[in-house]
């Protein structure tokens, strides 16, 4: 492979960019503090996770040994036995979710798949992708699921297997919705446990959660049945990437061997990317649980004294509890462009990660927001042209 002097040009173009713009996502949960080069040798072969990493295939450069030990380790985190559950590294959230809710149509195939409105965009995709049926659930001001809205029309539909789509952590507002709650309603309504599949999508928050203080129910300790979470968010990763991981007699219903490769395949994608395990097992022997914890308590820290200025300084900010995204409502168009702020009908939100150190480095979006939502702006919104407005 041989580049021309111009596409050379152009390479080396596209890498200034991506220097000058690695941190650019105050408002995208990516987490930019990591440091991969110990692997980057093996971008030298074509690694392939082609089916089960559980079992010998017959396509052996792949990455399974490293793969097992991921798995292994957040089936400890997430409380199952590492026996009866299983899981794999996936491209990202979305897929983790489509496995989650492919295993429940599997076990329910009739039965209707309940989100809320503030769910992942990926739902709607999965629904058309899986031709499950579904029902858009109202949300409180908070962002977590109307809990009663939820029983109401389960009974209004006389479905007796729900499929429950769980936000732990939403994508706009950090909400987590209440496991225990969710349970409590379904059981008051006659559906037993057996009758109904709960997926948790914890994209993000599936790694804090674990490493703080009386966390709200997520786990499968909590009888969750699959859980998605993404591997480029909070532990940060260059290529996008989670994992997914669910009970495994419901994922042995969707097993399917597959003579060419000599194994059993129940992913979605078939052949997966290789490197990503590796990735994904380089951040996690990287680090103690101790310095989890820390760099978690760290993020929720500076996000904290994020909502203390701002509220100091007039605007209505505020975050969930255990929630590293801090939300406040919509600047102007100027502002959220300026600093890629996720914005979404009268709200945004900025996120706190790993490679924000301190308060300091987040000085020019905090005085933007500010600038068009403190009370100096309200007042001047409110003046006629050319009045002075006091403080």
């Amino acid at each position: 492979m041989t580049l021309s002097a111009e596409d050379e040009h152009r390479l080396e173009q596209f890498w200034q960019f991506c220097r000058t713009h690695q941190y650019f996502n105050v408002g995208y949960p990516e987490a930019a503090d990591f440091d991969y080069s110990a692997l980057h040798r093996f971008l030298y072969f074509s690694i392939n996770n082609c089916g089960d990493w559980a079992v010998p295939g017959n396509y052996v450069l792949n990455s399974f040994e490293f793969e097992r030990e991921v798995m292994h380790f957040f089936a400890e985190l997430f409380s199952i036995p590492a026996p009866h559950s299983w899981g794999y590294v996936t491209n990202g959230g979305t897929e983790g979710n489509m496995f989650g809710c492919y295993l429940a149509r599997e076990l329910f195939p009739e039965g209707t798949l309940y989100y809320s409105q503030e769910t992942h965009y990926s739902v709607m995709k999965i629904i058309k992708l899986l031709r499950i049926k579904a029902k858009k659930i109202a949300t409180q001001p908070n962002g977590e699921l109307d809990y009663d809205q939820l029983a109401t029309q389960i009974l209004c539909d006389g479905e007796r297997h729900p499929i429950i789509f769980a936000n732990i952590g939403t994508t706009l507002k950090g909400a987590i919705d209440n496991i225990a709650l969710i349970k409590q309603r379904l059981s008051a309504i006659g559906i037993a446990r057996q009758d109904y599949y709960l997926h948790a999508d914890a994209a993000l928050s599936g790694m804090i959660l674990p490493f703080v203080d009386n966390a709200p129910a997520f786990s499968f300790a909590d009888d969750i049945d699959s859980i998605s979470v993404s591997g480029h968010k909070m532990i940060g990763s260059p290529i996008p990437c989670g994992i997914v991981l669910a009970k495994r007699h419901l994922v042995d219903r969707i097993a399917v061997e597959v003579d060419y490769i000599s194994a059993s395949d129940q992913t979605i994608s078939g052949s997966r990317n290789g490197f990503t395990p590796l990735v994904m097992w380089a951040a996690i022997k990287g680090r103690t649980l101790a310095q989890w914890r820390e760099r978690t308590r760290r993020c929720l820290a500076i996000a904290q004294q994020v909502v203390e200025r701002l509220n100091h300084q007039g605007v209505p900010a505020w975050r969930h509890p255990h929630s590293i995204t801090v939300v406040f409502p919509r600047p102007s168009e100027r502002t959220w462009k300026t600093h890629c702020l996720a914005t979404s009908g009268e709200h945004s939100h900025l996120i706190i990660l790993p490679h924000h150190h301190s308060l300091h480095q987040l000085n020019a979006v905090i005085r933007d927001i500010v600038r068009d939502l403190g009370p100096a702006a309200a007042c001047n919104a409110s003046q006629p042209p050319m009045l002075a407005c006091s403080a």
